[in-house]
């Protein structure tokens, strides 16, 4: 991609080429760049990717602005030309070089491509402009139950909500809106919180010349969506915190990313920008105003999905094969994953390989994608980005090796990782898969679990090394060789040279005196001499080293984990982000559900099942068959409630719906399945979009002061909630027959065609739907008494076997029970001599019984 800038004595004129799915080039070219790192909870284009950027969730992707140059201008005229994205942008002044550069701004930027600058921090980072003592008197941000907003209750900044009183505000006086949006445990929002929300000159241009309005883009994925369609459009990345200049009607105009609050060499600095806008609004008002519109009208015209003309969804076989292919081309073969660096979990790819294995188990496509997949999960567990001492998974490596991670931890990782792993153990049989759900979910019930049931949605990446100090990103979780050694002085016997536990835990997990962390990946010098577990040699190789046996290595090594386990708990500990989000526990809800089902653990599935009456107990509202989007913790273990209350999001429905039929299948409960059918009538009722088909993201009475009503059409660090959908409304119509549910699903998979032919690898998970829906959903029916040994042995047959086109039925011979309702052919089927009996169902025919568990795993295998 290539930037051209003409120039005049007022404005910088910009061409900004974009590749375009509609170009057959450019699509193989999206196809390799989605695979190659996050994206933003699914929503990030694969035409978008950039380091560090949506989905790490923390590190910008540009330095100045999210736009693609340092300086750049206010858009003006958009159009599509054959392959690309022409923009005429025009700004009077910003592309002059910025004032006041200095050296210390190369120390706190990288280069991500030939021309963008990217923010990592460094020395002085914290500010050149410094920040005031944060005031003691609150804004009205205090009033919020967010924790994000409430970071920002104290700033100088006169803050707004979202809401109409900042909209009526800007109407009524004429001025722009600034948006920012971010969440509570993002590195750069803290960093510019402090550099520039702090400070008193800032905020007062804030005040006096814009509405300043803060966003928790987890509380509202609606307004962040929208504009990071905007900032992603316009440039070759995205990221957190987000910032948005809007006209007074919501539409934008300028945007960007992370801005340092001074010029630097080759960036625009935060307040500069700010004096820049206000003079082109009171210059220039109505060509921004005309721009914004024709800006609007665009990504309008761009984000259109639907149905069209086409009436069948494409073929399947196709898709799994473009995908894989693509997939197969940016492969690391040495490391796993699908990138250089920066690094990222990806599940929704695992899953899709894992798949794609199942159906092309006997050729060389098949074994290629199951080593890719389970690779790419041994090589992150053994890395830095797992979190060794307490277990859990960081948010993304920063290298390619899965190293050094960026250190926050999400529910929404756990949950899916949860899943990816156990699928893995089904797979192999390897234990060490299983041994890595387990620890996942371990580290979910100690930290994130509230007692109330529910999951609170995450651990910030920055703590103080010790009290008192200031915070560092990842002060919680490294190590010197020191503290590892004073902590772990034991000898050790039987080894072939002088050694205590430290100094085997030090060489297994490669400790240095200097530190394992380069300078490279530390730009602000917080981690100088510390080191980040990972783990360097096999058991087998370590014990040998010393000659030991390996199962006196491995209890040697856990001891000492769980030691420093012990000695972290004294450390000051990351702040968690108490919000509790329906999606995200929806999400977690499956991760206990089918962990516990695959590895027989029935602690595990309660806690699913805690985790779903926490759902019905907190966030939902019985009257109107309404999910809520958000809760909190409050003191003393209650729930608090936002009021009036956040009305859940198409994905809160989704992975709702989702966990309650994993946890159906796992418990075997029918009120989970039913609770899950009326929820799915409650959003196709608010989401679903009647002409073109496929769901908006957000209901049309609560998105309808936003410029852009979007469908969400990327499978990313979250699987999109379309995708998911795809999937629910197939199993749906397996567990109820009701065709309106595939009719459904064929009208969402027909509506997304475009989407998938263009770039397969964008939606792995629903091209795993498209390819469910064509080979037809197995039904498998376990006749039998549910507490009885026999009828629990064929169930946990099915549930350690890897089938992830099924519905599980357990008809108990109840001619009135929900299933049988729904089913009648269930009063058909009869147990073979008393016992247990399990029958595989598809197209409407059901195999012979089987009583023994083996010979249903050899059916199931077929």
């Amino acid at each position: 991609m290539r930037v051209i800038l003409a120039k005049s004595a007022r404005f910088c004129v910009q061409t900004l080429v974009l590749p375009s799915p509609d170009c057959p080039v450019c699509s193989s070219k999206f196809g390799h760049r989605a695979a190659r790192g996050d994206q933003p909870r699914g929503q990030e284009s694969p035409r978008r990717r950039a380091c560090g950027s949506v989905g790490a969730r923390a590190r910008p992707s540009q330095s100045a602005a999210s736009w693609p140059w340092p300086g750049a201008a206010i858009l003006g005229a958009r159009t599509w030309l054959g392959c690309g994205l022409l923009l005429h942008c025009a700004l009077a002044g910003l592309a002059a070089s910025p004032r006041g550069s200095s050296s210390r701004d190369k120390d706190r930027s990288v280069t991500v491509s030939n021309s963008v600058p990217m923010p990592v921090g460094g020395k002085g980072s914290r500010t050149s402009c410094s920040p005031s003592t944060p005031q003691k008197v609150p804004n009205r941000l205090i009033n919020e139950k967010s924790p994000y907003l409430l970071q920002h209750a104290y700033n100088p900044v006169d803050w707004y909500p979202w809401g109409q009183e900042a909209f009526d505000k800007a109407r009524k006086e004429n001025k722009p809106i600034f948006l920012s949006v971010g969440y509570s445990t993002c590195h750069w929002c803290h960093m510019m919180e402090e550099e520039s929300f702090q400070n008193e000159e800032i905020s007062r241009l804030l005040n006096e010349d814009f509405v300043s309005v803060k966003v928790d883009r987890e509380e509202r994925p609606d307004v962040d969506k929208t504009y990071m369609t905007f900032i992603q459009a316009t440039s070759s990345g995205g990221g957190w915190p987000m910032n948005v200049w809007l006209t007074p009607n919501l539409q934008p105009f300028v945007g960007g990313t992370y801005f340092p609050p001074e010029d630097g060499l080759i960036r625009i600095g935060f307040r500069t920008l700010l004096l820049r806008i206000r003079e082109q609004w009171k210059q220039n008002k109505n060509t921004l105003l005309e721009n914004s519109q024709r800006v609007t009208t665009a990504l309008l015209a761009r984000s259109e999905i639907s149905t069209g003309d086409r009436q069948l969804p494409p073929s399947a076989a196709t898709m799994n094969s473009r995908c894989f292919q693509q997939l197969d081309e940016s492969y690391d073969e040495e490391y796993g994953g699908f990138a250089e660096s920066p690094k990222f979990p990806t599940p929704v790819i695992l899953s899709f390989l894992f798949s794609y294995w199942l159906g092309h188990r006997l050729t060389q496509d098949g074994s290629r994608a199951q080593q890719m997949a389970l690779h790419t999960l041994k090589m992150m567990a053994n890395g830095g980005i797992r979190d060794h001492v307490g277990q859990g998974f960081h948010r993304y490596s920063t290298d390619r090796q899965w190293h050094i991670p960026h250190f926050e931890k999400m529910l929404y990782d756990q949950a899916q990782l949860a899943v990816a792993y156990s699928q893995a153990f089904q797979i192999s049989g390897d234990e060490f898969y299983s041994d890595v759900a387990r620890g996942i979910l371990q580290y979910v019930a100690r930290n994130l679990a509230h007692r109330s049931g529910g999951f609170c949605s995450a651990e910030d990446a920055d703590s103080p090394p010790a009290r008192g100090m200031r915070p560092k990103e990842g002060a919680f979780y490294v190590w010197t060789v020191k503290e590892i050694q004073q902590l772990l002085p034991e000898p050790v016997l039987g080894a072939t040279e002088p050694l205590t536990s430290g100094q085997l835990l030090i060489k297994h997990y490669g400790l240095t005196e200097t530190g394992n962390i380069s300078p490279s990946q530390d730009p602000k010098g917080e981690l100088q001499g510390q080191n980040v577990l990972t783990v360097r040699y096999s058991l087998e190789l370590t014990a040998a080293r010393f000659g030991l046996d390996v199962d006196a290595v491995r209890t040697l090594l856990n001891s000492g984990l769980e030691k420093l386990l012990q000695a972290r708990k004294h450390r000051p500990k990351p702040h968690p982000d108490s919000k509790m989000l329906a999606a995200w526990n929806g999400l977690m809800v499956s991760g206990f559900a089918v962990t516990g089902a695959v590895l027989g653990l029935e602690r595990l599935i309660n806690y699913a099942t805690s985790g779903a009456k926490f759902l019905k107990r907190h966030m939902f509202d019985v009257a109107s068959g309404r999910l809520m989007r958000t809760c909190y913790a409050g003191s003393g273990g209650t729930v608090e409630h936002s009021n009036p209350p956040c009305w859940g999001f198409l994905e809160d429905y989704a992975f709702v719906v989702r966990g309650l039929l994993d946890l159906y299948e796992a418990s075997q409960e029918s009120s989970w399945l039913e609770w899950a059918l009326r929820l799915q009538d409650t959003q196709d009722r608010l989401f679903w979009d009647s002409q073109g088909g496929g769901y908006f993201c957000s209901e049309a009475e609560r998105g309808a002061s936003l410029p852009l009503r979007l469908k969400d059409d990327q499978d990313g660090s979250e699987p999109s909630a379309n995708s998911v959908s795809a999937h629910n409304l197939l199993r749906l119509h397996g567990f109820t027959g009701h065709k309106d549910w595939m009719d459904k699903c064929v009208c969402l998979l027909t509506a997304f065609s475009q989407r998938m032919r263009r770039v397969p690898v964008a939606l792995p998970e629903m091209v795993r739907a498209l390819s469910a829906h064509q080979q037809t959903l197995k039904q498998i029916v376990i006749c039998g008494d549910p507490q009885a040994k026999d009828t629990k042995a064929l169930l946990q047959c099915v549930h350690s076997t890897y089938v992830p086109n099924k519905v599980l039925i357990l008809a108990n011979g109840d001619p009135s029970s929900f299933l049988s309702r729904q089913l009648p052919f269930l009063n058909t089927l009869r147990r073979l001599e008393d016992r247990a009996t399990a029958y595989v169902c598809e197209n409407q025919a059901c195999s012979m019984p089987i009583t023994e568990p083996c010979e249903l795993r050899k059916l199931l295998h077929q």
